[in-house]
């Protein structure tokens, strides 16, 4: 993978290959000791999943089309939610797979009529992804065909062995996040080969067919997984 590089468009390239978005929610909230999978958790009186499909639907970014993949067991109550909050943002719904690699399997599946176009996969249970992050990986994934938004560590890191521990140059690691965005015939190739247990996000998935590139993301961008990491996400909604 490449260090950060960081295009300064903002705004999408209608003169550009069609752009489409795959959101993968599957979990099931166990980390979060909660009685309903986490994308569904109330964030601000809507459910999460809502803002991360209201964040990709901006009209500035020119999405042609965002499919949502989930459970089969989770469809109705999507749905039921969908009503009750009274959402018209166009989405499609597809049944997700046992694994992540499944789930976004399927979402591409659903993207057969598109002979060309650049498909960002973002995990649903990011709600606060920005407008500029997803920018990037777009225009990056046009000039790269693949491109993933990512954070530098923070904190000091160590890597463990048997032998005990050793410290690593932080500036040298990224922490990945989403969107993760590709040229769709590149995803399709990636995805065509076996499931492997090494695959743990999309760029792994591309590693031995591409370079990903990584563009520079948000620690804002934070994945629901944890009751602390709800209570962040309000937090910063409510600036």
């Amino acid at each position: 993978m490449n260090a950060f590089s960081s295009p300064d468009s903002t705004s999408s390239n209608s003169q550009g290959p069609p752009r489409l978005a795959i959101l993968v929610a599957g979990g099931s909230g166990t980390r979060m000791v909660a009685d309903r999978p986490k994308q569904f958790l109330l964030l601000r009186g809507e459910p999460v999943l809502l803002h991360t499909l209201r964040r990709f639907a901006e009209p500035a970014l020119g999405v042609e089309e965002i499919i949502v993949v989930l459970p089969a067991e989770q469809l109705e109550t999507w749905q039921q939610l969908c009503a009750q909050h009274q959402v018209v943002i166009p989405h499609r719904l597809v049944t997700g797979g046992a694994t992540r690699w499944a789930s976004v399997k399927a979402g591409l599946a659903a993207l057969g009529d598109y002979p060309n176009g650049l498909v960002a996969v973002h995990d649903g249970v990011r709600p606060l992804v920005s407008r500029l992050v997803v920018e990037r990986t777009y225009a990056a994934a046009a000039t790269h065909a693949a491109a993933a938004a990512a954070v530098m560590p923070k904190d000091s890191v160590r890597l463990v062995s048997q032998h005990g521990s050793s410290a690593q140059n932080r500036n040298r690691l990224r922490l990945m996040q989403t969107p993760q965005t590709f040229e769709i015939d590149l995803l399709r190739q990636a995805y065509a080969m076996p499931e492997l247990a090494s695959f743990t996000d999309d760029a792994t998935v591309v590693d031995d067919l591409c370079r990903v590139q990584l563009v520079e993301g948000d620690y804002r961008n934070l994945k629901i997984t944890t009751p602390e990491d709800l209570l962040i996400a309000e937090a910063l909604l409510a600036e």
